[in-house]
């Protein structure tokens, strides 16, 4: 039975007259993780910057955990319906880690409603990637523990949490746990737990989360693709990102040194930077 349509919360910044750009966060992530600091500095650009809640995570609609009613496609559709809700033809798209996947499904199911693409700490869909290196060791051995958290208990929840963004943190600069705890609590009260948002690992849909329209279909891509990936990132090393802008012809690779799966603050103003310059080559 197919679920009944989402209600997708979202949030805005800076003037709607401007280019629209979507962001779509990655696996259990709600829009927080896209910083309100990072999204007005976009904004600043001169652009409508629109952040959401995937569905099963923060305030949008929530499933039973387990057997989500859903799949993929039906999160890009998700991001389709979010422009939809504000009168948007068409929108500069950037996505990241699972959102980096959900982007590149956007673009190809709905290549009239995307101006430019951007990828970020991502792997290319509908690809087999099994030639490429998987997760390291170290975050295997973390994420395997997740197993042991009980996603209803608010304490155990949120230092798992915050371990796992340490895990996933680069080498180059240093990981404010504070901060960071501080941030997960917020997250979690915001959200009701985190339990519902755990079914984003059990989508139907393949191991390599290509949906039924992205197989094999990403040389079709004729939107303009961004890449931007950390040397060290933990989850999809460096060769993902390149092997996703090597799929796109005139697809273009900014690494950033000692960056991990994260967007970390010492960092937006190289990835903001790269994101607008995209932008404005439209």
């Amino acid at each position: 039975m197919k679920a009944a349509e989402p209600e997708i919360a979202s949030q805005t910044f800076g003037d709607p007259a401007h280019p629209p750009m979507l962001l779509i966060m990655g696996a259990m992530a709600s829009m927080l993780w896209w910083p309100e600091a990072f999204c007005r500095k976009l904004a600043g650009k001169g652009l409508f910057v629109i952040r959401y809640d995937n569905r099963d995570t923060g305030r949008s609609t929530k499933y039973a955990p387990g057997e989500p009613p859903y799949t993929f496609d039906d999160m890009a559709d998700d991001a389709i319906r979010v422009l939809d809700g504000y009168g948007i033809a068409k929108a500069h798209v950037v996505g990241m880690s699972m959102g980096g996947m959900i982007a590149q499904l956007v673009a190809l199911k709905h290549p009239s409603r995307v101006i430019s693409l951007n990828a970020i700490s991502t792997s290319p869909v509908g690809t087999d990637t099994s030639q490429l290196p998987g997760m390291t060791e170290a975050y295997m051995k973390h994420s395997a523990k997740g197993a042991d958290v009980d996603w209803s208990e608010r304490d155990q929840v949120v230092d798992f949490i915050v371990k796992d963004a340490h895990a996933i943190a680069g080498t180059a600069h240093p990981f404010d746990e504070k901060r960071t705890r501080a941030f997960v609590e917020q997250d979690y009260d915001r959200s009701g737990g985190f339990l519902s948002a755990t079914n984003h690992f059990m989508l139907k849909s393949g191991e390599h989360r290509g949906g039924e329209d992205g197989k094999g279909r990403l040389h079709e891509l004729k939107v303009p693709l961004l890449v931007i990936h950390g040397t060290e990132d933990p989850i999809f090393p460096i060769e993902h990102g390149a092997a996703l802008a090597a799929a796109v012809a005139g697809a273009r690779l900014v690494r950033i040194e000692g960056g991990g799966h994260e967007l970390h603050p010492d960092d937006w103003a190289v990835i903001v930077d790269a994101i607008v310059t995209h932008t404005q080559a439209r």
